[in-house]
C-alpha cells in the first residue's frame, strides 16, 4: 500500500513479474473497495505500467498511474485536491517508461526497519531476456551516481542503521550509464572505504556473469560486506539458457560459486530458478535440478513459468503443462528445503553475529533467520552460538 496525500484513498503498488502476480493484484483491488466502498482507488506499480488497460477496465479502479508519474510531486498533488480534480483527468495516466533516463531522487532515499535499509541505486534493464516482462515495467538502466549513495548510506549511519542493503533491477549493471563507467566492484569498495562506521554493507541480486574483479576484491578482503549472494541463474541446461537469452552457461555459474567459496568459504548463495519454460523437457530440468548441489545453492526463490503476452517466450512452441510445471517448481523447492536444512545443521556450534530485526528474531552474516528465546535489542548485533536448528531457523544464545 502507497501512502496518499490525504490518507483517504487507496493506492495499490502492482507486480508484473508474473500472471498469477496481476491476478492477485485484481484481487486484492476489489477486496479494498469492498472495505472501502467511498475511496478512490489509485493503482500503480510495473502491472499498471504493463497493462493500464487491464485496471481502468475495472469499476474498482478510480485512477491508473504509470512508475514514472508516480513518483513526480505534481501526480499526488493533483490528486489530493480530490474527487472534483480526478473527475476531470484522464484515468490512465502512464507515459512511455523507456524514454526516462534519470534515475528518480526516491532512488536513494532509503527504507527498512529499524536494523536495515535498503537503497536502491539502480533501476530498469537494458537486457531482454525472452520470459522478462520487468524492463517494460521499469525502462532501461538507468544509475545513481556513487557520491550521492555515499553521502546517504552515511545519513543512514547516523540514524543508527547497520546494516544497508544495495538494490536495483539489474544490480550489476550500475555504473553503465555513468561517467567513466565504473562497475558495482568500484561502488561497493568506495562506500566501505568512506563509511568507515557502516558495520554491514550487503548487495541484493546480481548477474553473476556480470561480477567485476573489484566485487571479487571485496568479497576477499572485506568482512563488512556480508558472505550472501543471490544469483539469477533462472535455469541449468545450456539450451533452455539460450532459449532464454541469458548470458552466461551453466559451466559460468559454476565457476563462480566455486570462486566465491574459494575467496570467501562462509559464503552462502541463494538462486531464482525457473520451472517449466517453454520446451523445457525432463532432461532439461533434471540439470536445473543437479545446478542446485553442483552451485552450493541454498535460499531458492522457485518461480514456476508464467507466460507474459508481449514477451517473446510467449511465443514459443511447446509450452510446457501447467500441472508439469507445477511438479517440477515443487520439486526443485523440495531439494531447496534439503538445502536448507543441510546449512542449519551445518551452523550449529557456530559463533555468528547476528543483526537483531525484532526482540526476538535476527539474522546471521549469511542471512539466516536465528531464533532467541530471551529478548535482544532491536536493531543490535548480537555475538551468538547457535544452539540448534528448526528446519527453517537456526537457534541461539548469548556467548
Amino acid at each position: 500500500m502507497l501512502p496518499t496525500p490525504d490518507n483517504s484513498e487507496c493506492s495499490r503498488h502492482t507486480c508484473a513479474v508474473t500472471a498469477e502476480a496481476v491476478r492477485k493484484a485484481r484481487q486484492e483491488i476489489r477486496k479494498l473497495r469492498r472495505e472501502n466502498p467511498d475511496s478512490p482507488i489509485i493503482v500503480t506499480g510495473c502491472a499498471a505500467q504493463t497493462e493500464p488497460e487491464t485496471f481502468a477496465n475495472m469499476d474498482e479502479v478510480t485512477q491508473v498511474i504509470g512508475n514514472t508519474e508516480k513518483m513526480q510531486p505534481q501526480t499526488w498533488q493533483q490528486l489530493a485536491q480530490g474527487p472534483n480534480f480526478i473527475g476531470t483527468t484522464e484515468k490512465v495516466q502512464v507515459d512511455d517508461i523507456m524514454s526516462v533516463t534519470e534515475t528518480a531522487g526516491h532512488l536513494i532515499d532509503g527504507f527498512g526497519t529499524r536494523s536495515r535499509a535498503y537503497v536502491q541505486v539502480q533501476n530498469g534493464c537494458d537486457h531482454r531476456c525472452t520470459f522478462c516482462i520487468i524492463p517494460y515495467g521499469r525502462g532501461n538502466s538507468r544509475s545513481v551516481p556513487a557520491g550521492v549513495v555515499v553521502e546517504q548510506i552515511k545519513r543512514l549511519v547516523d540514524k543508527g542503521f547497520n546494516e544497508v542493503v544495495l538494490t536495483g533491477v539489474d544490480l550489476t549493471s550500475w555504473g553503465a550509464d555513468l561517467p567513466a563507467t565504473p562497475k558495482l566492484g568500484d561502488l561497493v569498495m568506495r562506500i566501505l572505504k568512506l563509511v568507515t562506521d557502516l558495520p554491514r554493507l550487503r548487495i541484493s541480486s546480481i548477474d553473476s556473469i556480470e561480477v567485476d574483479e573489484n566485487l571479487m576484491q571485496a568479497i576477499a578482503t572485506e568482512p563488512r560486506l556480508m558472505p550472501h549472494l543471490h544469483l539469477s541463474l533462472q535455469h541449468g541446461d545450456d539450451l533452455i539458457l539460450k532459449r532464454m537469452a541469458r548470458r552466461h552457461l551453466r559451466d559460468d555459474a559454476i565457476r563462480f560459486t566455486e570462486e566465491a567459496l574459494r575467496l570467501r568459504p562462509d559464503m552462502t548463495f541463494g538462486a531464482d530458478i525457473i520451472a517449466g519454460f517453454p520446451t523445457e523437457t525432463e532432461a532439461h530440468f533434471e540439470n536445473s535440478l543437479k545446478l542446485v548441489t553442483d552451485c552450493n545453492l541454498t535460499w531458492l526463490h522457485v518461480f514456476p513459468y508464467s507466460k507474459r503476452q508481449g514477451t517473446p517466450a510467449a511465443k514459443i512452441p511447446n509450452q510446457v503443462n501447467g500441472t508439469v510445471i507445477k511438479e517440477r517448481a515443487a520439486r526443485l523447492r523440495a531439494i531447496g528445503d534439503q538445502q536448507v536444512n543441510s546449512h542449519l545443521a551445518a551452523q550449529v556450534g557456530k559463533t555468528h553475529h547476528i543483526l537483531m530485526e525484532n526482540p526476538h528474531m535476527g539474522r546471521t552474516e549469511q542471512f539466516t533467520e536465528v531464533t532467541f528465546a530471551a529478548p535482544q535489542a532491536e536493531g543490535s548485533i548480537v555475538t551468538a552460538t547457535i544452539t540448534g536448528h528448526t528446519g527453517q531457523q537456526l537457534q541461539a544464545t548469548n556467548t
